[in-house]
């Protein structure tokens, strides 16, 4: 029986230590059973932990297992992205590419990842996700503004609405970094809402940006999955960019959106996204996201 596991902590969506969102991967955790995933990922507290597993199909490269502290989900961006760029490193492949493309079984299926390298060595990592499902636009506005503690003028005139890449949030545009930077989310009128609407994780965002070459700055909430506040959301940013097309927020006459989003910024820790949208005035043809990550350290967790 082994006794303990290794694992690799990883700042993903950065170029720099200690900033981006945190990520725990487990390369072996097929010596890992389900019960101790889940007490794991609890124990590390994290946004979200990986277990790696041999894939089911040998045409694939490997599957992955994603755990918040409080529930597993069928797919997530941030350790999608850092999980191609820690193993792509495992994989075999000829030193002179530029690029690679790897697929990965998840629970939501086989997801594509393209891993950017210079000189072997990745850079960048971008994901394919799962075309947009569009669900309700919601009504209640006065209620949501006083789940953020906001005042209504804070809202944009936008309206609130479900998206899902995967994983479906719910997305509010506020008018400016002031009002984003003032929300105080309060749990009491979330779960009111969330019984009525079902979407639980929330995104807001404001076109009012912190870097003068960034197009959108947002915050994500899952009290649901045990995050407050998440540092930076790939499985959001794919539906939020989904959203800026459809509203045409940003100029879509090309039928390409290329946007820039901030996150994270408010935890202190600086998260850039890249989003890239395809599409025409009847719908969203390819949705993918991407970014940079950092190897933080790594460390020993004894199992039962």
């Amino acid at each position: 029986m082994v006794n303990s596991a290794h694992y690799f902590l990883l700042d993903v969506f950065t170029g720099s230590r200690y900033g981006g969102n945190q990520l725990a991967i487990f390369p072996e955790g097929k010596f890992i059973n389900d019960a101790l995933m889940k007490k794991i990922a609890r124990e590390l507290q994290l946004s979200e932990t990986v277990f790696i597993l041999p894939a089911r199909d040998k045409s694939n490269h490997f599957r992955m297992r994603i755990f918040t502290p409080q529930m597993e989900l069928p797919t997530a961006g941030h350790p999608t992205i850092g999980s191609s760029f820690f193993m792509v490193r495992h994989i075999d492949f000829d030193e002179d590419l530029t690029t690679i493309d790897i697929s990965i079984e998840q629970n939501i299926g086989v997801i594509k990842s393209t891993i950017s390298l210079e000189k072997s060595v990745p850079t960048f990592t971008t994901m394919l996700q799962p075309l947009p499902k569009f669900g309700k636009e919601l009504k209640d506005r006065s209620a949501y503004v006083e789940m953020l503690s906001l005042k209504e003028d804070s809202l944009s005139d936008t309206p609130i609405e479900i998206i899902s890449c995967g994983v479906p949030f719910t997305f509010i545009q506020l008018k400016s970094l002031a009002c984003i930077g003032k929300v105080k989310f309060n749990v009491t009128i979330w779960e009111e809402l969330k019984e009525k609407y079902g979407s639980s994780f929330i995104y807001v965002f404001t076109t009012d940006t912190e870097n003068a070459d960034s197009h959108v700055h947002g915050r994500m909430f899952a009290p649901e999955a045990g995050i407050m506040e998440d540092a930076a959301t790939g499985s959001a940013n794919g539906p939020l960019g989904c959203y800026l097309f459809k509203h045409k927020i940003l100029d879509t006459s090309t039928g390409h959106l290329q946007i820039i989003s901030e996150q994270g910024f408010e935890m202190g820790r600086p998260s850039i996204i890249h989003i890239d949208i395809k599409g025409n005035s009847e719908d969203i043809t390819e949705v993918k996201i991407g970014g940079e990550s950092v190897l933080v350290g790594k460390g020993q967790i004894f199992l039962d």
